[in-house]
């Protein structure tokens, strides 16, 4: 256990910037790895899931450095120009590299064999396996379609029509990589938007990829396959659920005015700014612009009176993982805030709900809990009371537990004390010294 206290110490002003986007890092080496020429990729989210996607793309034919500076090197192979590994491409944690590689995989000529850690090994990849066993590719896996999985890919593969029977991106993308190296045209139904990442960044490499939206709110995807794909110069956006802690911070803390570097606004993920704004939050949007596709802005934050609302559960999926640092917001607005619709909450790393009620009350906030949401009575803009010498924050080893609860320390009179840090870097190894860097800077010492 590493438990610390976190207090308030000012204002937070400067200039930050939040680690990359997971989901575009991925894409990036990917999609880089099938370009002709090189594609260079800067703010890379250098994690292990990401590292296993460039280990696969290296054993299949790309070339891929890091210089010193953190600067990715991706010289591709082109589309269609896959090698076949000379050993099983070891996944790791990583069930995003492993389904979108079948993807890729499966509409080459090449056989490869996908294995993973325990974790990894027990889910199940037949929701993948399905479509791309209707293109043509063969599988042969552990029972139940599980890793270690062996996919013999087939040239040329037939382009397929698919709608989604679940709402996944991944199967979604895997299937779009597959088309790539299809002729003719690939086909994706999705009844239900999910993040549209990999078809911003399609589009952005040069693939022929149309978006069809239906009155129902259908989403029709064609990809013409035998793309030519162009190399790009990627800054991969900064990770808006990264940059939510900051954001929040920011506002609820008594004179901040903090810019927060390269965030990404991809509609599909950065609903809580929104919902922020409706609050009365003040997050204007600098130098908008296109990186690969997808929206980015940094993002200027002041400290500002928020407001209670009712926020409406459509926006859930759009910021799911956000709800607990959204309710460290409500705590300290004017009025009440009520949530609804946030039963997937109860089954994340932690029960979020009941997690973040408990951690609010022990903070001195006054929050009722409900089936599917809390309701949050807030302070009126005073600072939180924190925590009692001796009581901790139950985090139940949830990284975004603990990076809430610590935003709420910086806007309460004792501090909030808690239970374990060591979940945060499982996605931000960096919270605490960029905490510090925001915090300094105000008095000229950072």
């Amino acid at each position: 256990m590493r438990p610390r206290r976190f207090t308030a110490t000012g204002p937070l002003m400067g200039r930050i910037r939040v680690p990359g986007d997971k989901s575009i890092s991925h894409r990036s080496i990917m999609l880089g790895a099938l370009a002709v020429g090189e594609t260079r990729v800067t703010g890379l989210l250098e994690g292990e899931d990401v590292l296993s996607t460039a280990a696969a793309m290296r054993a299949m034919g790309a070339t891929i450095e890091r210089d010193a500076d953190g600067t990715w090197h991706v010289h591709g192979v082109g589309v269609g120009g896959l090698l076949n590994p000379r050993e099983a491409l070891d996944m790791g944690n990583s069930g995003t590299s492993t389904r979108l590689l079948m993807g890729l995989v499966a509409s080459h000529p090449i056989t490869a064999t996908f294995i993973g850690d325990a974790s990894l090994s027990k889910r199940p990849m037949g929701r993948v396996i399905d479509p791309l066993s209707q293109m043509g590719a063969t599988f042969t896996a552990a029972p139940g379609g599980r890793l270690p999985l062996t996919l013999q890919g087939i040239h040329p593969a037939v382009p397929i029509r698919y709608r989604l029977p679940v709402a996944s991106a991944q199967v979604k993308s895997a299937v779009l990589l597959a088309g790539l190296n299809t002729p003719g045209v690939t086909t994706v139904i999705e009844p239900v938007p999910t993040r549209d990442h990999s078809e911003r960044m399609l589009k952005g490499f040069g693939a022929d990829l149309q978006v069809e939206v239906e009155a129902d709110g259908t989403r029709v995807i064609r990809l013409t396959g035998e793309a030519e794909l162009k190399p790009q110069v990627i800054d991969v956006p900064g990770d808006p659920s990264s940059a939510a802690f900051f954001v929040v911070a920011a506002l609820i803390v008594p004179g901040s005015d903090l810019v927060v570097e390269n965030v990404g606004l991809n509609p599909t993920r950065a609903a809580l700014f929104d919902v922020l704004r409706q609050m009365g939050g003040s997050i204007e949007e600098l130098d908008r612009r296109d990186v690969g596709g997808e929206p980015v802005a940094d993002l200027r934050v002041r400290a500002s009176a928020l407001t209670g609302i009712v926020v409406d559960p459509a926006v859930v999926p759009s910021m799911v993982d956000e709800f607990p640092v959204l309710f460290v917001a409500a705590a300290l607005a004017q009025g009440s805030t009520v949530t609804t619709g946030l039963e997937e909450l109860r089954v994340k790393e932690s029960d979020r709900i009941a997690v973040m009620r408990a951690a609010l009350e022990l903070a001195g906030a006054r929050v009722t809990e409900t089936e599917d949401g809390l309701i949050i009575d807030g302070t009126g803009g005073e600072p939180l009371p924190g925590t009692d010498d001796g009581a901790a924050v139950a985090t139940h080893l949830d990284h975004r537990i603990a990076m809430s609860m610590a935003v709420a320390g910086l806007a309460s009179r004792r501090g909030v004390e808690v239970d374990d840090t060591r979940p945060i870097a499982t996605s931000f190894p960096v919270f605490e010294n960029l905490l510090e860097t925001a915090t300094t800077a105000a008095t000229g010492t950072a």
